[in-house]
């Protein structure tokens, strides 16, 4: 590669890696697996290597870890907590035990999984639990002892008396609690955690510890850091101590003497991998004698006297037997594979998600292939490749119409995705209403996804104007319903007949026509008779707004279905009026640009929203150097991060409620 490619390539390289890094570590949301930024990250270390000229001090690369987050007090590890060097392979792990025998002949090796979770450091003083910290960058990490407490299995008061010991662990979510976790969460309407290392870092770092012992979170010591009052000389004997005092120790660890030896114990836990009731996302070889690890040192990250080996991604060959469409809310009609059920990542699969028909025309996928498929971060299940055709096997065309309703679908060229433009289709349907009837919306309280799937198998309902017509009598030959339920559902149904304008646009589901969106388009036209009459121009021209966005709303109200929908929810007696905002003027928000962030507890986000607009101010939903203020409420993320970085003012919930109104 030529210098100058090069160090384009390792400045990409760079800021891509950060991103993930602040993903994993300040937002507990990455979005690629383990194995990809491991890629990536050799990729830039190879790099660095041929041309130094490039390497900087600032690079991915010479770091341990995250970033410690603001949300906790700090605290400053007095023993590094490094990372471990990364191998992929069995050569490399060969190479790693030539190394450590050509210093050391006679070195023997600890072998144990690597837990799949978050690294803590535990503190003991006087054989009591003084402070629970999280890795953070390997320096500093964050003070998390409350919720450390929460989590049974560790010791409050250690069996053994010693003036000093601080021990490093793993925290975990056992996969069951994980599942029964993103169960409640999409019961909720929550974005779920995509993997169990991902759900035990963020419930660890719960503002509220009582959060925190709801999730089940576990526990695995694997290293003693510091210890006053008792020497030792071998890490095995430090484990074994931290097991007497108290402690829950890293499981199905063994002493080996060479390549074979750790090679054989490396697949013998790759075997039982499956079996764990936890995620092990590799194996993690040691140097056992303490002295041979104190010669042989660390650099600025890593030890030079241990390794991690990864455990590639499981892939598997399974046969494809179907192509499912899936009608979406939106009309999106999304292929779906399903396929003879295999075991991964200790569950078993059948189905996963094709995308587009681009996806599926790249792969060249066709019904009855053989075809591989892994879980993204171990989780998501993915088509990787098409092995082979089955004989007389045709490529993959998704239908020209919808599967449901049979309109014929259209294109989203933005989107590579297909559409069904009918908003009445019945496959649309019950999205549609759980939209209508959610808080940001037309906020229906007691009418959730169940009740509007009971409504819809009774057919009480095809489209939300049929809610304003239900009567009690109808709701009592539901199951679950009696006298009270079914009045309070019809008041709570009723009670929407005076909600403004931009809620009902919004509760529409117009594709890109969020909260905002409706609020902007009611202030700029007044009624909905002016919206209806507006050209795709004049709504393009609205401050926020585009021309994709005008167009999908243009597209919308003029849409036979849509024009329907709305006469009947106006002969209902829906109000649909707006009464643009009164703004008070010279208030401290006047002309500020605000971003909200993280949960507030004594209002919604919209009603803050709201309050800010009738300062004076504008809410935006990303930070840039042209936010003013970032209003941040219980576990803000990667939003306060950035405005931390770029010195923007913070405020807290109990600030904004203060300056709400104050005169500029």
């Amino acid at each position: 590669m030529e210098r100058e490619k090069a160090e384009q390539r390792i400045a990409e390289l760079s800021a891509l890696l950060e991103q993930y890094n602040h993903e994993y570590y300040v937002m507990d949301a990455p979005s690629v697996d383990d194995y990809t930024y491991d890629t990536l990250m050799r990729e830039l270390r190879a790099l660095e290597e041929q041309y130094p000229e490039f390497l900087s001090p600032q690079s991915p690369s010479q770091r341990v870890g995250g970033m410690a987050s603001n949300d906790f007090q700090k605290v400053s590890h007095a023993v590094q907590m490094q990372s471990l060097q990364d191998v992929f392979d069995f050569e490399q792990v060969a190479a790693f035990v030539t190394r450590c025998h050509e210093e050391f002949p006679d070195a023997v090796f600890s072998v144990e999984p690597k837990i799949d979770g978050l690294s803590v450091s535990l503190e003991y003083r006087d054989g009591k639990l003084e402070r629970g910290s999280t890795r953070g960058d390997g320096f500093t990490g964050e003070d998390v002892t409350a919720n450390l407490k929460t989590i049974r299995s560790i010791p409050l008061t250690l069996r053994e008396n010693v003036p000093f010991v601080e021990a490093r662990g793993e925290v975990y979510m056992p996969r069951e609690q994980f599942f029964e976790l993103v169960r409640q969460q999409e019961e909720a309407d929550e974005q779920p955690f995509k993997n169990p290392r991902n759900a035990a870092a963020g419930s660890l770092r719960q503002k509220h510890s009582a959060v925190t012992a709801k999730r089940k979170l576990d526990i695995f010591i694997f290293n003693l850091q510091q210890c006053e009052g008792r020497e030792f000389t071998a890490h095995d004997e430090t484990l074994q101590f931290l097991e007497d005092a108290g402690f829950r120790v890293v499981p199905s660890r063994s002493i080996c003497k060479n390549t074979q030896e750790i090679l054989t114990a490396i697949k013998a836990i790759g075997n039982s991998r499956n079996d764990l009731p936890y995620d092990i996302d590799g194996v993690v070889i040691k140097v056992n004698d303490l002295s041979q690890r104190d010669a042989m040192g660390a650099t600025s990250k890593t030890p030079k006297w241990a390794i991690a080996y990864k455990f590639p991604p499981e892939e598997k060959e399974t046969v494809l037997r179907e192509i499912e469409v899936n009608v979406g809310r939106t009309g999106a009609m999304t292929p779906v594979a399903v396929f003879d059920t295999i075991l991964l990542a200790g569950t078993s699969v059948s189905r996963a998600v094709l995308h587009n028909q681009d996806f599926i025309s790249e792969k060249d996928i066709r019904i009855g292939d053989t075809i591989v498929v892994r879980k993204a971060g171990d989780i998501i299940p993915e088509v990787l490749r098409s092995v082979s055709h089955a004989e007389g096997a045709q490529p993959y065309r998704l239908p020209e119409c919808c599967p449901v309703c049979g309109e014929r679908a259209v294109r989203d060229e933005e989107e590579s995705v297909l559409r069904c433009p009918n908003i009445s289709c019945p496959a649309q349907l019950h999205k549609q209403l759980v939209h209508f009837a959610s808080r940001d919306a037309m906020n229906i309280d007691g009418l959730g996804p169940a009740i509007v799937t009971a409504l819809i198998d009774a057919e009480l309902i095809h489209d939300a104007a049929d809610l304003y017509a239900l009567e009690k009598e109808q709701l009592l030959t539901l199951e679950g319903f009696k006298e009270k339920s079914a009045e309070n559902l019809l008041k709570a149904i009723a009670a929407t007949k005076n909600a403004p304008l931009d809620r009902v646009i919004f509760a529409l589901g117009i594709r890109n026509i969020g909260q905002k969106a409706a609020s902007l388009l009611c202030a700029h036209f007044g009624s909905l008779e002016a919206i209806e009459q507006a050209e795709r121009s004049q709504i393009a021209e609205i401050e926020g707004f585009g021309e994709i966005m005008a167009d999908n709303l243009y597209t919308a109200l003029h849409d036979s279905h849509v024009r329907e929908l709305l006469e009947r929810l106006k002969a209902a007696g829906l109000a649909m009026t707006y009464e643009k905002m009164e703004v008070a003027e010279n208030t401290f928000f006047s002309g500020k640009t605000c971003v909200l962030t993280g949960t507030l507890s004594n209002m919604k986000r919209s009603e803050a929203k709201k309050a800010i607009e009738a300062a004076g101010g504008k809410v935006s939903g990303s930070v840039s150097k042209k936010t003013d203020f970032v209003i941040a409420g219980e576990d803000a993320g990667s939003k306060l991060t950035k405005a931390q970085e770029l010195g923007i003012t913070i405020l807290s919930e109990a600030e904004l409620i203060a300056k709400l109104g104050q005169k500029a």
